[in-house]
């Protein structure tokens, strides 16, 4: 992967194909050595043609740089994206050709705070539905009162940048602020004045619950129908996060029956959602399309962002906010790649294991591993950790900032003692309940693989669905999950399974094509001499 230099003088070209508010493009005018060619709305060919002239593309959500486009651009080095959703950039291609992929994750957080609490007032007061009768020619002042902010309980599900911001907001309209974030120690939550919480305790205790969470399987539908019913008759809901987050046909029932007050959504699973959802149909629920960073500044600092990361990158600067490759020299680059794409899975996997708020984490290096300035092979790791958890965007410039904030500690160290593996990464994740091993290699240059988990050794290439199994170590355990997996046409690619001793217990590795659905995924659990079962995806 080239960085650009300055050693001549010379001109990168800057394809900008979706609409970029003025202050960024003024950014790149102060740029000699840009030339910023601003071409939007493109048909395909003619913009394969155009991404094969330039060395910088950048983007907003319009759009679509597909495998196709992105292997046209012959000369192109970096690609910006203004905003933080990356699901118009075929982030994979972009890796594999050696493109930088930048976003703007920081730009629209005041905005969607903003919005989230925009969203709580409204519920508290009723001004749709006043505003809507006063237009109509009524005058009903009894039939809107609302209910005070003043001595009401804030619950917040994520305390990441957009959380926390919400949090501020509460407490400044003299709220009581609790929070669920597992991946948050206490202190840090006591240091901004908020409670952390269970979920269970949180939505008993809370007036208002807002999420702020991404949408992960481990959290589908957090809020659900069990969420509800422990919740007051007077509470409301707001979720300007991810849809899915919220099962919407339990929460259009619960406020149907009275069993909640409200709610307001921006988000929904399916966007834009059908015309009859059942939500549109109830006065007590306010629903606006995904506005949460549709202000004129957050715009503009999206702008700004991704002008000034692509300006940098491109004349020499540095790379910030990248979220494909860490900042290391190119030919070094090259040859880490396969221990920080191991590290990385690793990370992952380690994410879907765990349970508790994380610790610490420790990383241990073996062997020819230990050549490499290993720092970024480290952040790799905790992003692949941390990616799956957070509700904000992890990169390889954040990751560590965020694992900080959250009083993660991280320790790195190394040995060049003799192994049975040429080179050796080992990553323990200590919570507040225990503490998570997997340990990788790389064979030969490229071919990685998981060889440990906790005390059991095991062989399995980091990728697809894999269904971890835990189970007493007696005959017959593969043959009654292949029965089982077998009649739900779930097909099994590859198998491996290690034990601590003859007749106790084993992890059972099934490398799968395609995900186990819930039910039979309780219904394995539930198999003779199954300990449990889990559904990794990496």
């Amino acid at each position: 992967m080239g960085q650009a230099t300055l050693t001549e003088k010379k001109q990168y070209r800057v394809l900008v194909c979706d609409d970029l508010a003025e202050e960024g493009l003024a950014l790149f005018a102060k740029e000699t050595a840009l030339d910023v060619v601003v071409k939007t709305k493109l048909p395909l060919e003619e913009l394969k043609k155009e991404v094969s002239q330039s060395d910088a593309c950048i983007v907003r959500s319009g759009t679509q740089l597909t495998r196709e486009v992105i292997e046209s651009g012959s000369r192109l080095k970096v690609i910006g994206r203004a905003g933080v959703g990356l699901d118009n950039v075929d982030l994979e291609a972009a890796s594999k050709k050696g493109i930088v992929v930048i976003n703007t994750p920081g730009g629209n957080t005041i905005s969607a705070a903003e919005h989230t609490f925009c969203l709580l007032m409204a519920l508290a007061r009723n001004i749709p539905l006043a505003n809507d009768s006063l237009k109509s020619g009524k005058w009903e002042r009894k039939k809107f009162t609302g209910v005070e902010l003043m001595d009401k309980t804030l619950g917040v599900l994520g305390l990441g940048r957009i959380g926390s911001e919400v949090a501020k907001r509460g407490q400044a309209f003299g709220m009581r602020v609790v929070a669920y974030d597992p991946y948050l120690r206490a202190e840090k939550a006591n240091e901004i004045g908020v409670e952390l919480v269970s979920v269970d305790e949180l939505v008993q205790r809370a007036d208002f619950i807002t999420l702020h969470m991404p949408l992960t399987a481990e959290n589908k539908n957090l809020i659900g129908e069990k969420q509800f019913q422990k919740m007051k008759k007077t509470a409301r809901i707001i979720n300007c996060a991810r849809g899915g987050l919220v099962d919407e046909q339990a929460l259009a029932k619960a406020i149907a029956a009275g069993t909640i007050a409200g709610a307001a959504l921006d988000v929904f699973e399916e966007e834009p959602p059908v015309k009859d959802h059942p939500l549109f149909k109830l006065p007590q629920v306010i629903v606006t399309p995904h506005l949460g960073a549709s202000t004129e500044e957050a715009q503009i600092a999206v702008s700004v962002d991704v002008a000034q990361s692509v300006a940098d990158y491109l004349l020499g600067r540095g790379v910030r906010n990248a979220v494909n490759v860490p900042a290391v020299d190119p030919e070094v680059l090259g040859q880490m790649r396969p221990y920080i794409g191991l590290a990385e899975k690793i990370g992952a996997l380690q994410a879907q294991l765990i349970e508790g708020q994380i610790l610490q984490v420790d990383i241990h290096y073996h062997g020819q591993v230990c050549k490499y300035e290993t720092t970024p092979v480290t952040v790799a790791a905790i992003k692949g950790l941390l990616s799956p958890i957070l509700a904000e965007s992890v990169n390889y410039v954040n990751a560590s900032f965020l694992a900080r904030e959250r009083g993660i500690k991280i320790t790195e160290s190394k040995s060049s003692d003799e192994h049975r593996y040429s080179n050796l990464i080992r990553v323990e994740v200590r919570t507040d309940r225990r503490s998570f091993v997997a340990a990788g290699t790389v064979f030969g240059r490229e071919d990685v693989r998981i060889i440990r988990l906790d005390d059991f050794d095991v062989e399995a290439v980091p990728e697809g669905y894999i269904l971890l199994i835990a189970n007493r170590d007696v005959p017959g355990i593969v043959g009654q999950i292949g029965s089982l997996l077998g009649s739900n046409n779930v097909n099994i690619a590859g198998m491996t399974l290690g034990r601590d001793v003859p007749g106790g217990q084993a992890r059972t590795l099934l490398k799968i094509d395609s995900a186990v659905p819930d039910k039979l995924l309780e219904e394995i659990k539930k198999a003779k001499n199954i300990l449990d079962a889990k559904l990794i995806r990496l």
